[in-house]
């Protein structure tokens, strides 16, 4: 299922790309753009395409496969639907270490301030639940400590905008905290790639081990999967895919959540399958969006993290009352 389902997602993930790169206020002709893009013709339209448009394509496609693969991963290995990547504390952490960076002013000073801030609030986050829940804690624990570290983190983030003195620096904050992928340069691209590509392929070793746990616990034990291992595996790849995904992009919620449940229907319950696929799924989504944020009101820089919200808050609650209706 996943063979036959994976080459219409990769020709829309295609698609959706080139349209990423060729939709824009510049109002650039399709020979134009590509000249510039391949060839570099034209100093403007080689501006426009090169350091404006590839990267927001290129992070466009690179944080919504990490944040798909991050929510497929999450729901097989908590065997919970409701499941997503930012469960575990690390999107609200690594947003409090981009907001102290605005804040303080060292976002202003040195340009990829920030990404780093938000890659070390990640790094803290994932250090902590592990450290909260042990070396053997169960599931139930992580999602406490998860919840706990959402709790605080969330916390110190209002306070921060609490007591800013300065209105600008705080309306900067609520801006990015909507997310958006506009304004990004290859420098970005460059520091959120590594930690987005390692993460995704360190979650992909994880595929048979989660198909193994879809028989329980003991029954995965027993078949030679180390739940400590997988647990860490997960963890260490999660933080790496979200906190770079916010450090590049702010805070986009539903991906995680949506893709996977979307797809499993065709994929089947098998986690391993259900990654690739929602790999794809989440770089279709979150290019969509983009393109939507840009055709919809390109006037108002409408963000991107409140048109997934706006999308993905109504597909959570009708998930819910399904569920509600099984039980």
């Amino acid at each position: 299922m996943t063979l036959r389902l994976a080459p219409p997602l990769g020709l829309l993930v295609a698609v959706l790309f080139a349209a990423s790169l060729l939709t824009g206020p510049a109002g650039l002709s399709l020979a134009d753009s590509l000249g510039a893009l391949l060839a570099g013709r034209g100093e403007a339209a080689v501006l426009v395409m090169r350091e404006i448009r590839l990267p927001r394509a290129v992070l466009g496609l690179l944080v919504g496969a990490g944040l798909g693969l991050a929510g497929a991963a999450m729901q097989g290995f908590l065997r919970n639907p409701l499941a997503e990547p930012g469960l575990i504390g690390v999107s609200p952490a690594a947003s409090l270490g981009a907001v102290i960076s605005l804040q303080t002013g060292a976002a202003a000073a040195f340009a990829l301030a920030l990404p780093l801030a938000a890659l070390t609030g990640a790094g803290v986050a994932v250090a902590l639940a592990l450290m909260l829940a042990g070396p053997r804690g169960g599931s139930f624990t992580l999602i406490l400590a998860g919840i706990a570290i959402s709790a605080l983190a969330g916390a110190l983030t209002s306070l921060v905008l609490n007591l800013s003195p300065n209105p600008y620096a705080a309306a900067e904050i609520v801006f990015w905290m909507m997310g958006s992928l506009a304004d990004r340069s290859m420098d970005h691209v460059a520091l959120a790639a590594p930690f987005l590509i390692g993460g995704a392929a360190l979650l992909l070793t994880t595929g048979r081990a989660l198909d193994a746990l879809t028989l329980g616990e003991d029954a995965a034990q027993s078949m030679g999967v180390s739940l400590v291992s997988l647990r860490l595996r997960l963890l260490v790849g999660t933080a790496a895919v979200v906190g770079a995904a916010t450090a590049v992009a702010g805070a986009v919620g539903f991906v995680g959540l949506v893709v996977p449940h979307l797809l499993r229907p065709a994929v089947g319950a098998r986690p391993g399958r259900l990654m690739i696929a929602s790999a794809l799924g989440g770089a279709a989504m979150l290019l969509a969006a983009d393109l939507a944020t840009r055709l919809i009101a390109p006037e108002r820089d409408l963000k991107l993290g409140v048109l997934t919200a706006i999308v993905g808050a109504p597909f959570f609650l009708r998930l819910i009352w399904q569920m509600r209706g099984r039980e």
